[in-house]
């Protein structure tokens, strides 16, 4: 997954928020915190300042008793 900042300044700090479909769980995460069980992830400590236009990448495995993709995908910053 691609995080970018948009805007016309540096964040510091960035959370993915997505509702995984019932019975799915992340088993897998790199260059992410998880921050809980819904599927919300967080900057790891090196990759959570992005500059004017910059961007980070995630990735994980989900897995559960279904392939519906995650719902309700934001990003904010603290």
């Amino acid at each position: 997954m691609t995080v970018r900042n948009n805007g016309s300044t540096p964040l510091n700090g960035w959370t993915v928020r997505m509702t995984l479909a019932a019975g799915q769980a992340v088993g897998n995460l790199w260059d992410g915190v998880a921050t809980g069980t819904s599927g919300d992830v967080r900057n790891a400590s090196y990759n959570g300042v992005l500059t004017a236009g910059g961007t980070t990448t995630f990735g994980y495995v989900a897995g559960g008793d279904s392939a519906t993709a995650p719902a309700g995908v934001g990003c904010s910053s603290p």
